[in-house]
């Protein structure tokens, strides 16, 4: 729902944006949009003025974090398999890998190996030049882009 901050009415009431515990949440650097992560094991690109879900990004896992790549149209999501079920499964199963996902696209783009169990939380550096992740394995990862990343063409061979 969206409120007048002024008088604490709510002005607008629109769809609901997961349908399950919302798990993170962060705005881009420009306040324009934000994306959400949910145990629904869906991501969501949302307009902020008028609260409008502008992408999805479904995965197989739910989802506890979700940040988004200054100066590249990327969108990074980690989760995995609920804690209490890892001991029965094998690593590769459990999904705890972090996901990059074309913003614009759509489409699961990479994904980074790294945990032994689900990712709590990812950041990534305001410069964009790396990211961190944090686990339930009680893991803090760094990872550095490499030159290809910066490289890369995300919109094929239209320059922006």
């Amino acid at each position: 729902a969206l409120f007048d901050v002024v008088s604490g009415t709510e002005v607008l009431n629109n769809e609901r944006a997961h349908m399950d515990q919302v798990t993170d949440l962060r705005l881009s650097l420009d306040r324009t949009y934000f994306v959400t992560s949910s145990k629904d094991k869906i991501a969501r690109l949302h307009d902020t003025k008028m609260l409008q879900v502008l992408k999805t990004y479904s995965t197989q896992t739910p989802l506890n974090s979700a940040a988004l790549a200054p100066n590249k149209p990327y969108i990074l999501i980690g989760g995995g398999q609920e804690a209490m079920q890892v001991t029965t499964t094998s690593l590769r199963q459990g999904k705890f890998e972090t996901r990059f996902w074309h913003k614009i696209f759509e489409e699961e783009i990479g994904r980074v190996k790294g945990h032994f169990g689900p990712i709590n939380t990812i950041a990534v550096h305001p410069a964009g030049t790396c990211y961190a992740s944090g686990g339930e394995d009680g893991f803090l990862r760094v990872h550095h882009f490499d030159e290809f990343y910066f490289k890369a063409k995300p919109y094929g061979d239209l320059e922006i």
